[in-house]
């Protein structure tokens, strides 16, 4: 399934729920994101780590390679008053120097890495004893949920999405992190519901991957009618609660010399 996030980037940046402060505040205990690292967000999209680590008095370089959504980044980073210095490139040519980073961030998007090459750079550009970061805020789909609801109608308007069912927990990026030098992992997750007004929820869904990101336009606009029936039918009212979890995997780049 192809997909196309900038093709929906303003949905992206206006309804997409980004990392929740707590998060930054779970960080700082393994001593990321303390106040004048430089933090290279890789795969930054619309920067919800970026801005994070950048409000805490990071220097923070942002890579993507979709203009669209590092616009919606710069938009989002005037509205918030900080600055992130937003790049063009991909997380397996960084046009970084060697040993430039103390952090390296890779939010909801390791999935879309060739993951051998990006593990590679991220050893080339990260300093010794710099920190690794994988971390991920998923939707949870549980019986009956407003997800679940919403995840088989998403399949039912695209047969191709295989992104559903899962439980917000993602170990693929270990095996090419260890192979890389990255060693002494850590994780944590913890859960808590994400408001949403309808409208909300459908410009959420809108900007995914199996919709606004892979289908074209009117194909997106009869999955938005067939969702605001489906919400205003079976989940009524000013507020959803949608259930998410967080997940982070977090290393340490000191291999043996």
């Amino acid at each position: 399934m192809k997909t196309n996030f900038g093709a929906v980037a303003e949905d992206y940046g206006k309804f997409r729920a980004g990392f929740p402060d707590s998060f930054f505040g779970r960080l700082s205990a393994f001593g990321i994101g303390v106040s004048g690292e430089t933090v290279i967000d890789v795969g930054t999209g619309t920067g919800t780590l970026a801005r994070g680590f950048a409000l805490r008095g990071c220097k923070v370089i942002g890579i993507d390679p979709d203009d669209r959504l590092l616009n919606q980044a710069r938009l989002l980073d005037a509205t918030a008053s900080v600055a992130v210095d937003y790049q063009h490139g991909y997380a397996e040519f960084l046009s970084l120097d060697d040993e430039s980073a103390d952090v390296i961030s890779a939010g909801q998007c390791w999935r879309w890495f060739d993951a051998s090459k990006a593990s590679g750079e991220f050893a080339r550009v990260i300093r010794r004893g710099g920190h690794i970061m994988v971390a991920y805020f998923s939707w949870l789909p549980l019986l009956g949920n407003i997800v679940e609801a919403t995840e088989r109608l998403i399949v039912k308007h695209n047969p191709n999405w295989r992104l559903g069912g899962g439980n917000g927990v993602d170990f693929s990026s270990l095996p090419h992190l260890y192979a890389a030098g990255f060693s002494g992992f850590e994780t944590f997750s913890y859960d808590l519901d994400v408001p949403y007004s309808p409208e909300a929820w459908r410009g959420r869904i809108r900007a995914s991957a199996g919709i606004g990101a892979s289908l074209n336009q009117n194909e997106v606009a009869a999955f938005d009618i067939e969702l605001a029936r489906l919400l205003e039918e079976s989940y009524p009212g000013d507020e959803l609660k949608v259930l998410h979890r967080v997940f982070a995997i977090i290393g340490r780049y000191d291999p043996v010399s």
